[in-house]
This record gives structure tokens, C-alpha cells and sequence, in this order.
């Protein structure tokens, strides 16, 4: 016998909200981009120097450690765009190809490299440790928090470029110690701003969930807390990767960046400072112009993206 008030007819459930794709999450997201002006002209700055990063082979006819001694500290001219240094480099192409070493690709040894640029790979580094180190402090508490923050507190007591300058002392100029450089110099701030949004997000009620379905903390932590603090730290992200950017610069001017000849544009600019007084300022010109346009592009990108985010909150 069939009681009615066990009866539920498929109508009658409430049915589950459809799940948004793939695609719908990347148009909202470039909804998000494209509703800032401030965010567009980063953009289109960021990707100005992708593009010429990736088709720098395709944009000049030189190399850049290609010298001509006839054509030494000469300014810009239709064979040289942009002028030439003080061993007769092209400057431009110099320029793209160090773009491509911040941007582009990761050169491990003179025969390998790894997709994305050193910048890149610093932040990338840095992300991956300063989070897993928030989200411990934040979640785990106790003697853990405190360990963590007093360790990181420690390091950030260093200036940064003392900090830089030595680790890359210890460990030597190379491409793969300035993306440990950078990320180690990145870490503590990363943890703090992931720390920060743990200790809130924990109190929400899909933690809680979590926590009585008997979940894991390491579960917790990457599943339930980590996702839902990805705003603030994509943002983060974004400016960090400018910093890395005026980390190489600076490097590269004190002779700790790339080793030669490589088209570090520090050390284009350390090399081409010499002659500015005697009527060349090319060579140290353009790289600073390239520096200065791709952090102010990644910071213009980054604010414009947390006011709109902040705006749709």
C-alpha cells in the first residue's frame, strides 16, 4: 500500500542550478577586463610586449648578440631602429629577444628553456610556497601560524635588494637563481595575503560543511578555502610579476642579472649609461622605456581589474 505522503513527484523537486561553462566563465571574467578603461590599456600594453617577445625572430633581421663594429653608439636609422650600442648591437632586437627571457621563455641552459619568462616562473614559484604557507597559518593556527609568521616576519625585516643581492651572491648569476631570488623574496608577502583571507574565509558555512563531512585539512585548505580566495591573489599575482620585472632590471644593472651576452635589460641599461654624457643616451634609453611601460602596463592591468572586481562584489 502506497502512503501519498511518501509520494514526491519529479515536479515537485527543486531542480539544481545549471553550473556555468567553461566559455561562460571566460566571457564573464573578460566582461570583468573589458568594463575597466584602466584595465584595457594595461592589456593592451602587456600585450604589445608579448607579441613582439613571441615574434622577435619574425621583427628583425639581426640577433642580438650580433656585433657590428661599424656601427658602434649610432642612433636610430631605417637599419637600426632604434640606434645600436657600444659593440654595434641592434637595440631593438636586443630588445625583443630580452623580452622574450622575461616573458616568453626560461632559458635553463644554453640549449634548454622552459615555456614562460623568468618573471613568470619567480611569481610563479612564490605563489605555490607563500600559499601553501597561509594556508597553514591561517587554517591550522597554534604553534603552526606562529612558526610560519615569525620565520616570514624575519625575512621581511631585510630591504629587498640586500635580500636579493644576496641570495644571488650565495647561489650565483643565472637565470634559474633569479627565479629562486624571486620567489623567495616574494614568498612572505604572498603568505601574509593568503593568511588574511584564510582566517576569514574559514568561518564560511561551505568550511564548516567541510569540516563536519570530516573532510581533510590538506582538503580543506586547497579545495574549499584556496579557490575562493583566487580573486585578491590573481591580483596580487599581477603586480608581483611587475616587481619581478623591476627585480630583473635591478639586478641586471649591479652585474648580478643574466650573465652576458644575454639581452638583460639591466644590464643594456648599466652598459649604456657610460655614454649618455657624450651624446649616445640610445642604449640605456629604450631598455628603460621597456621596463618602465611593461610594470606600469602590468600595475594599470592589475588596479583596473580589482576595481571592477570589487564593483560586481
Amino acid at each position: 500500500m502506497s502512503l501519498p505522503f511518501m509520494a514526491v513527484s519529479e515536479q515537485a523537486m527543486p531542480k539544481k542550478a545549471a553550473q556555468p561553462s567553461g566559455l561562460q566563465r571566460l566571457w564573464e571574467g573578460l566582461s570583468v577586463v573589458f568594463a575597466s578603461k584602466i584595465a584595457v590599456t594595461g592589456l593592451v600594453i602587456i600585450l604589445f610586449w608579448i607579441f613582439v617577445a613571441i615574434f622577435a625572430p619574425l621583427l628583425t633581421p639581426y640577433t642580438p648578440t650580433e656585433q657590428d663594429y661599424t656601427a658602434q653608439n649610432q642612433g636610430p636609422s631605417a637599419k637600426h631602429p632604434l640606434g645600436t650600442d657600444s659593440l654595434g648591437r641592434d637595440l631593438w632586437a636586443r630588445l625583443i629577444y630580452g623580452a622574450r627571457v622575461v616573458l616568453i621563455m626560461l632559458p635553463v641552459t644554453d640549449s634548454f628553456w622552459l615555456p614562460l619568462g623568468t618573471a613568470i616562473w619567480g611569481v610563479l614559484l612564490g605563489l605555490l610556497v607563500g600559499s601553501t604557507l597561509g594556508l597553514m597559518g591561517g587554517y591550522l593556527g597554534g604553534w603552526v601560524d606562529e612558526v610560519v609568521m615569525r620565520l616570514l616576519d624575519a625575512m621581511m625585516a631585510f630591504p629587498v635588494v640586500l635580500l636579493y643581492m644576496i641570495i644571488i651572491a650565495a647561489v650565483g648569476a643565472s637565470a634559474t637563481n633569479v627565479v629562486l631570488a624571486i620567489a623567495i623574496v616574494g614568498t612572505p608577502g604572498i603568505a601574509r595575503l593568503v593568511r588574511s583571507l584564510t582566517l576569514d574565509i574559514r568561518t564560511r558555512d561551505y568550511v564548516r560543511a567541510a569540516e563536519v563531512r570530516g573532510e581533510s585539512p590538506w582538503y580543506i585548505m586547497f579545495v574549499e578555502i584556496l579557490p575562493n580566495a583566487r580573486g585578491p591573489i590573481i591580483v596580487d599575482a599581477m603586480l608581483r610579476v611587475g616587481y619581478a620585472i623591476f627585480a630583473m632590471g635591478t639586478l641586471g644593472f649591479l652585474g648580478l642579472g643574466l650573465p652576458p651576452p644575454s639581452p638583460d635589460w639591466g644590464s643594456m641599461v648599466a652598459k649604456g649609461r657610460q655614454y649618455i654624457l657624450s651624446g649616445s643616451p640610445w642604449a640605456a634609453l629604450w631598455p628603460s622605456v621597456a621596463i618602465g611601460t611593461l610594470v606600469v602596463g602590468l600595475n594599470l592591468f592589475a588596479d583596473g581589474l580589482s576595481e571592477e572586481s570589487t564593483r560586481y562584489q
